[in-house]
């Protein structure tokens, strides 16, 4: 997420049921083969009914974890800016949203309502939320919630959840009314994320809310040394923030507690992403990391000779690639095991918005206004277009399209006729 920054800143069940057939079989006389049959059906019922524990969990995989829409400022709650939709091969504009005032920094959310109806949210720097008909870009409606709202909101059974930089954190209903609003001591650059169905996000105040949704009521508080600018990236029951204090902070979601802890030597407002037992991230020391939070500790670290410069988006994140871009400039692709750079490609001004990969592209934005496809495994922008406004806010891909906005204050649905 772009903001203004201010340092102070397995499946194994095959292979465990042969074992077990073939135990079974070795132990069995013939005449008993009979049974084999029922305990064949026992073993098959229990094993689909083991513990999460031996099951490959969602947790590891971006993939699984993202909905069909785009609810929140990466994705998913791993926050891996990869999309689980396709886009055609050709995109066109299908239709633009402008607002009179303001622009957007915030990412828009692309979500399904209950009804079925698809809709786009977005919050703009003038402090409006606003809902938007996803088929044909006609505002559905538009609340007025603050100042001005840097955060991408974020969404959940029926409610969408966004802080503005006056402290205020904020849940409204599709319908556009306001359910209720909380205070912080601090502005609110953080897009939410969610826990067990508790809406969490953090403030300049240094602090880390965990709230019941319904009410806005804290579940608890957790005060960091410094200001958090960024998002706070979910995996299994752990949240990891990355601070203006110059460390990755790891916490315990279900205690509230922070549990481990490690110095990235810079303050950064990049929010990380996770992918198995490391999160990757850029800092305004122009470093890229990777930490095991498992074991809090930098596992590798890039920085480019292409010029030292800030990495404030966040890293698109597959089984392979780690797709980033900076203010020098450029967009990489480093080796995720490793950190070792598959291929940069220089762009015409700085990247300040976080790229999203869709199959086989990846799509980012420069905040001269130029959007680009990149090829994602060899690194060649294969297409790019001019767009009113430049970009701080970041790509979201759903339902075949794609939507960006530019912080002069246009929304843009790309996709086919």
């Amino acid at each position: 997420m772009a903001t203004r920054f201010s340092v102070g800143v397995s499946i194994r069940m095959n292979k465990q049921f042969e074992n077990i057939m073939g135990d079974l079989e070795n132990s069995l006389f013939s005449v008993f083969r009979w049974r084999l049959v029922l305990i064949f059906c026992c073993v098959v019922f229990s094993l689909g009914n083991l513990s999460p524990g031996i099951q490959v969990r969602a947790d590891d995989d971006p993939k699984k974890k993202v909905s069909a829409g785009w609810p929140v400022f990466r994705g998913n709650a791993q926050s891996s800016g990869v999309a689980t939709t396709t886009l055609p091969a050709k995109l066109d504009v299908l239709w633009e949203f402008k607002v009179p005032q303001g622009g957007f920094e915030g990412t828009p959310l692309i979500v399904e309502l209950p009804n079925g109806k698809k809709t786009v949210y977005a919050a703009d720097m003038d402090g409006k939320l606003f809902s938007i008909d996803f088929a044909t870009g006609e505002k559905n409606w538009e609340i007025k919630l603050g100042i001005g709202i840097a955060a991408s909101p974020a969404y959940q059974d029926g409610k969408i959840f966004v802080g503005d930089i006056d402290g205020f954190f904020h849940c409204v209903d599709t319908d556009g009314k306001l359910v209720w609003k909380m205070e912080t001591g601090g502005e609110i650059n953080s897009s939410a994320n969610f826990f067990k169905g508790h809406v969490l996000f953090g403030s300049q105040d240094g602090k880390l809310y965990l709230l019941n949704v319904a009410d806005g009521k804290a579940i608890w508080e957790l005060e960091t040394p410094d200001q958090i600018q960024c998002s706070a990236t979910v995996a299994q029951n752990r949240a990891f923030v990355a601070g203006c204090d110059g460390f990755l902070h790891v916490i315990d979601l279900d205690q509230g507690k922070e549990v481990g802890s490690a110095d990235i030597f810079s303050p950064t407002q990049s929010t990380p992403a996770t992918f198995g037992d490391q999160v990757f991230f850029g800092t305004e020391q122009a470093e890229f990391v990777a930490v095991n939070w498992k074991n809090p500790k930098i596992d590798w670290s890039f920085v480019s000779e292409q010029g030292q410069a800030s990495v404030r988006g966040s890293a698109a994140v597959t089984s392979k690639h780690v797709v980033f871009g900076a203010r020098n400039r450029a967009v990489y692709s480093l080796d995720r095991k490793t950190g070792k750079r598959n291929w940069s490609v220089t762009l015409k001004a700085k990247v300040e918005s976080s790229p999203v990969i869709v199959g086989s592209r990846v799509f980012v934005g420069s905040t001269d206004g130029r959007f680009y496809e990149i090829e994602l495994e060899k690194g060649e922008v294969t297409w790019e277009k001019q767009f009113n406004g430049g970009f701080l806010s970041s790509p979201a891909a759903a339902f075949g399209r794609l939507v960006i906005a530019t912080d002069r204050g246009v929304v843009y649905c790309l996709g086919s006729e």
